[in-house]
């Protein structure tokens, strides 16, 4: 039974997809899928590409990791290269399309799957210019600067967040007056991080005139008041596979219950399972998402985290290297899960049981992608059989109580395939010495020797040559070794003294101050040098 209003088209397993450029479109677009390995369409794809290119709304409705992102971006990028003709006002460096993402990795991800269809596409400005066609990311984390830099020089399609596209729309430097295509990426996603009320405002500021794509999972009801609120009577679209179910039929799905103590060495067990390749963990929390990833990379596993605490460039640089293979672990809260887009994750860890079940679908929507086989793996642990048995009533996956399960049991070993020999690490710990522990310290290479000469100066000037300054050095020493100090006088005297030597010696260059400070005095006896300092007493006492 179909929900009113919704057609949903059934795929027959033997049915041969028909090919981009069969379904019209542009050549250069075709040439550039066909370079990266795309020819057929997917289901979403074949069923939405005709009504995408006509101009109409449209709800593309499709489990992840089906090609929703090809079902729009090809279309838009094919109307953008034919604007005439499909009605649209010309390009001149404003954005003509806009697409809105709720999460930074995923806004990266669509950015990046758009470059690569336009790689071929070159745009004609009013003024006669040419030049290749500009896609620009948008999202929060970076610096304004670059951005709003970006803007100004001229794009052509936007791809961003809610809040940093309202927020330089509101600034001015984001022109919404003559986007011709709106583009709603997981809106269902959007609507769990609250951003709605943003999409409605930016899509307010937006020409009444314009074809509006929303493409999503799963269509609660929000989502569909929002469709029906901004959308020109749409087609819904939900492609599917004969007999499928809400999740992937080629993802092999296990469910064990283990106690939160275990977890850790469970975990780095399965990590060594045969056939095992590129592995997400999901958990609930930003600190269980580092700690278990702070505790893998002890046990010698190669991992990476992406959650909330990270800034912007580590959980780039962490995805980067997930994606070429450096890393092979990546551990990453539910809000990162939207945002990856990798065909050969093989496995998918729920360290923690989802909070729902679209959570669950879409976590294990990670593995399983683009017609490949997946196995799904989800730790329940005892506070958490109560959200488990919704989650398998609404499923209907038939489990609804986990068999209990630990790092050492035999069922565990020989439904996953792990090796008996297999243990918690894989690498050595770093070992720490112990206190008292004698530590053999690596030899010092030997220092070269300075040819490096140093002068002497005083208000930078020179004082003399160095024997000189030996010289006058050995006779000051002298002199003051044979005086003596005989109270509060002679210390005054000595400070005279010693102001007049170094002007004496600043002036005539015979003398060189000593690298020390200490009082010096002339070769006065004791007896003048105590009426001299009686008399200049009151003179020093002014100039104090």
């Amino acid at each position: 039974m179909t929900e009113p209003g919704v057609q949903t088209t059934i795929v027959d397993d033997t049915h041969t997809p028909p090919t981009f450029a069969e379904l019209g479109v542009d050549e250069h677009i075709v040439d550039a899928l066909i370079a990266d390995g795309k020819t057929h369409t997917f289901a979403i794809q074949e069923l939405t590409l005709p009504l995408a290119l006509a101009g109409s709304d449209l709800i593309g409705q499709a489990r992840t990791g089906m090609g929703k992102t090809f079902g729009f971006g090809v279309p838009l990028l094919h109307r953008l290269m034919h604007a005439e003709e499909s009605g649209l006002r010309p390009l001149d460096n404003t954005p003509r399309a806009l697409v809105i993402v709720p999460t930074r990795e995923l806004c990266v991800q669509v950015t990046g799957d758009l470059e690569v269809a336009a790689k071929n596409l070159t745009v004609t400005l009013p003024t006669g210019e040419q030049r290749p066609l500009k896609i620009a990311s948008i999202y929060g984390g970076r610096p304004y600067e670059s951005q709003i830099a970006e803007l100004q020089a001229g794009v052509d399609v936007v791809v961003g967040t809610p809040g940093r596209l309202l927020d330089l729309a509101q600034q001015g430097h984001l022109v919404l007056g003559k986007v011709a295509v709106l583009v709603l990426d997981e809106a269902d996603e959007m609507l769990d991080l609250g951003f709605l009320p943003d999409i409605e405002r930016i899509m307010a500021a937006l020409p009444a005139q314009k074809q509006t794509m929303l493409f999503s999972a799963t269509m609660p009801g929000p989502i569909v008041t929002l469709a029906r609120t901004f959308l020109q009577r749409p087609t819904h679209i939900r492609a599917e596979h004969a007999n499928d179910s809400a999740v992937h039929e080629r993802t092999t799905q296990y469910v064990y219950r283990a106690h939160a103590l275990d977890k850790a060495e469970l975990v780095a067990r399965i990590l060594q399972a045969e056939g095992r390749g590129a592995t997400m963990i999901f958990t609930r929390t930003k600190r269980t998402a580092q700690k278990v990833a702070d505790d893998l990379a002890e046990r010698g596993f190669s991992v990476g985290a992406v959650h909330g605490d990270l800034g912007q460039v580590a959980r780039e640089k962490a995805l980067k290297k997930f994606r070429t293979g450096e890393i092979d672990v990546l551990v990453a809260t539910d809000v990162a899960a939207r945002g990856i887009d990798i065909d050969d994750v093989t496995h998918v860890i729920n360290y923690q049981c989802p909070d729902d079940d679209k959570t669950y679908v879409h976590r294990i929507g990670r593995t399983g992608r683009a017609g490949r086989t997946g196995i799904a793996i989800t730790l329940v642990d005892w506070d958490e059989l109560h959200r488990w048995e919704l989650i398998d009533s609404a499923l209907k996956l038939g489990v609804p109580e986990p068999a209990e399960t630990y790092s050492t049991s035999d069922h565990l070993r020989e439904e996953l395939g792990i090796p008996e020999s297999a243990t918690g690490r894989v690498a050595a710990p770093k070992r720490e010495h112990s206190e008292g522990e004698r530590v053999e310290r690596k030899p010092r290479s030997e220092r070269t020797a300075s040819s490096r000469t140093r002068r002497r100066t005083r208000g930078g000037k020179s004082t003399g040559s160095g024997d000189s300054g030996a010289q006058n050095d050995t006779g000051t020493q002298k002199n003051t070794g044979a005086q003596k100090n005989t109270g509060s006088g002679d210390d005054t005297a000595t400070t005279k003294a010693a102001s007049d030597n170094a002007a004496t010696t600043s002036d005539g260059g015979e003398g060189k101050p000593r690298r020390r400070r200490r009082r010096r005095v002339g070769n006065r006896n004791a007896d003048a040098s105590a009426t001299h300092a009686a008399d200049a007493a009151p003179a020093t006492a002014a100039a104090d």
